[in-house]
């Protein structure tokens, strides 16, 4: 049996993680292959009340009983501070040690970009975020606050271990799937000594891949190159703020952060899969947000514990539904959260016939 531990978190993370699992109990269904989907009820409920983020047991447990853990989003207004989406999603990627946060940027039906005569074929490439360095280690402070001579300085991690391991990842994938091209984005010309980091590593790395094309471009070249020429990128590996950034604007080009799934990856650990959308709030509860992102999260879950029919039905039975509009308002469908789940778990039982 195969295990997934299940956090829905808040907002509307709750009701696109719901319409995911339906779609692992319809792939267990029609695959035959048990598949069981637990549910923790890790989120701002829990830490209004009792005070508990992510309990001391939490990772443990992860690592001793579960295969994978599908995440949906964090963030209640109610919590200013965000501390219990901070504790569970940075507790998570750092107690396991998830370095490689993965993002594919595939545009599964031209309608969906905003750019002018992009087809399919020229939006299909992957981002490489390092995962657990740069900005997000939280090292820094506040220097005389709510002052006018106040201070704030938040400092930036770049280690050798992390920085080789996330380009190894990056060149590895490439390999694995016969890609040609790895480009490593940085701003070494303004970030001097992790600039420098990064740039000899990366010669260092990709001289063991000579039969894959090794190619730099600062960021802010890099964000326009996507727009302007998104066909040229197979794998993009980067830092971790650039890497939250650069994904955002990739996930805008294949149809919004409704389509935008990721995975949180260390190969010698569980690792995490989840949308990269917010927890929205204001949406929560009214059945219109879009669903396929969280989807689309597990059929990347499912891939990588080595489902791959699985994966490429759940992948087929979504771009039915967008061609046939049996899809949210963002993608041009008519259908509500629930409903659009339902149309891509009715696509799977039909197409697995």
């Amino acid at each position: 049996m195969t295990r997934i531990a299940v956090i829905p978190g808040d907002g509307i993370g709750i009701e696109v993680t719901t319409e995911a699992v339906k779609v692992i109990h319809a792939i267990s269904e029609v695959s035959g292959k048990q598949i069981d989907a637990v549910e923790f009820d890790y989120g701002a409920e829990r830490y209004l009340k009792e005070g508990i983020s992510l309990p001391d047991d939490a990772l443990p447990r992860f690592r001793s009983e579960f295969d994978a853990i599908l995440l949906g989003a964090l963030g209640d207004p109610r919590i200013p501070d965000m501390k219990h989406a901070a504790d569970i999603l940075f507790g998570i990627r750092f107690g396991l040690d998830l370095y490689a946060n993965i993002r594919p940027v595939k545009l599964l039906d031209r309608r969906l970009t905003p750019l002018k005569g992009a087809t399919e074929s020229d939006i299909d490439f992957t981002v490489f975020r390092e995962n657990t360095e740069d900005l997000y280690v939280g090292i820094g402070g506040v220097f005389k606050k709510n002052t006018a001579d106040e201070i704030a300085i938040q400092e930036s991690i770049a280690t050798r271990k992390g920085v080789e391991r996330i380009l190894e990842a990056a060149f590895a994938h490439a390999q694995g799937h016969g890609l040609k091209r790895v480009t490593m984005s940085d701003k070494s010309n303004a970030l001097r000594f992790s600039g420098d980091l990064w740039q000899r590593v990366f010669a260092e790395v990709s001289r063991r891949y000579p039969q894959i094309e090794a190619e730099h471009m600062y960021i802010d070249a890099l964000a326009m190159m996507i727009v302007k020429e998104p066909s040229r990128f197979d794998v993009i590996v980067t830092s971790n703020m650039f890497g939250d950034i650069i994904t955002d604007l990739g996930a805008q080009l294949q149809g919004g952060l409704g389509m935008a799934a990721s995975g949180n990856i260390n190969p010698k650990s569980v690792c995490m899969f989840e949308p990269v959308h917010g927890s929205a709030p204001k949406f929560a509860g009214k059945n219109i947000a879009n669903p396929l992102a969280a989807i689309l999260s597990v059929q990347m879950m499912l891939g990588h514990l080595g489902f791959n029919p699985e994966a490429a039905l759940i992948e087929t039975s979504i771009r039915e539904c967008i061609t046939d509009d049996e899809c949210t308002p963002d993608l041009g469908g008519k259908l509500g959260t629930r409903e659009a789940g339902d149309a891509v778990c009715r696509r799977l039982r039909t197409s697995s016939r």
